[in-house]
């Protein structure tokens, strides 16, 4: 079958300055995201009760004036990101078979990821009442529900896990360097500063919830499973607690200042 027509198409597509402005701001929609969940984390780290996670987030950008108005603009950045990302997928060039299509698997998805966001955010805007962490606990009770659901939600950690670890290793080793054209001088120190913290932050927050899914797994308790706000949460009861979750909140917010150099800087 012949695929040079499509991937013209889709070629020519991503070219357009209007594509990629839009993209562009999916990146600012994740900046204002993580950002917002860094300061929600920062808040329970001090005390405070709140929902430190996405949809968290969402709700609290929801309750400001015009609130619902800047939603729909993240959802529809989100939604730009994740169509971007599928193209880039279709687009991936190489000899190699296996790393190819490898690097399109990571490429779609980021594209699930991206096109979830802009499904919460539009949701959130009509009206929905969402809760990332009681969606994670049903999901897991459905999955140990089925034959062979502890294998499953185990392999499910595993990944996060190994999502988790990708993250620490491109904040360690600079790794996203790749993606983004790092500018020289002392904006570029910022940006690689914001870059190493946010990575490795984000990368502690993925395994943290990779951690929760094993343990719901081996125990068979969904309820023990969770999203991004179960993970600060079990942190919370660690010793020294408050600090690890108030260092990742700073972390999450320097993740969402370096998205928004992203939205500059991104190599598309």
């Amino acid at each position: 079958m012949d695929t040079a027509a499509p991937k013209r198409v889709v070629r020519e597509a991503t070219q357009a300055p209007w594509f990629r402005a839009l993209a562009r701001l999916g990146y600012v929609s994740s900046g204002v995201v993580h950002g917002l969940i860094g300061l929600i984390a920062l808040i329970v780290a001090f005390g405070g009760d709140a929902a430190t996670d996405q949809t968290g987030a969402l709700r609290a950008i929801a309750a400001l004036p015009l609130g619902f108005t800047l939603l729909w603009i993240i959802a529809a950045g989100f939604f730009a990101l994740a169509v971007w990302k599928i193209a880039e997928g279709l687009l991936v060039r190489g000899d190699n078979g296996l790393k190819r299509w490898g690097a399109r698997v990571g490429q779609w998805g980021q594209a699930v990821v991206f096109a979830t966001f802009a499904t919460v955010a539009g949701a959130i805007a009509f009206g929905a009442r969402l809760s990332s962490e009681r969606a994670a606990e049903q999901l897991s009770r459905g999955v140990l529900e089925i034959p062979g659901g502890i294998f499953l939600l185990i392999a499910v950690g595993v990944g996060v896990g190994v999502t988790g670890i990708s993250f620490l290793s491109m904040g360690v080793r600079r790794s996203y360097r790749s993606q983004v054209s790092v500018p020289d001088g002392s904006l570029g120190r910022l940006v690689d500063t914001l870059g190493i913290v946010g990575f490795i932050a984000k990368g502690v927050a993925l395994v943290a919830i990779a951690v929760l899914l094993v343990v719901a797994a081996v125990r068979n308790e969904a309820r023990t499973a969770g999203g991004l706000d179960g993970a600060l949460g079990a942190l919370l009861d660690l010793a020294f607690g408050p600090l690890l979750v108030g260092i990742i909140g700073i972390g999450f917010i320097a993740y969402g200042l370096f998205c928004f150099f992203r939205a500059r800087y991104a190599r598309m």
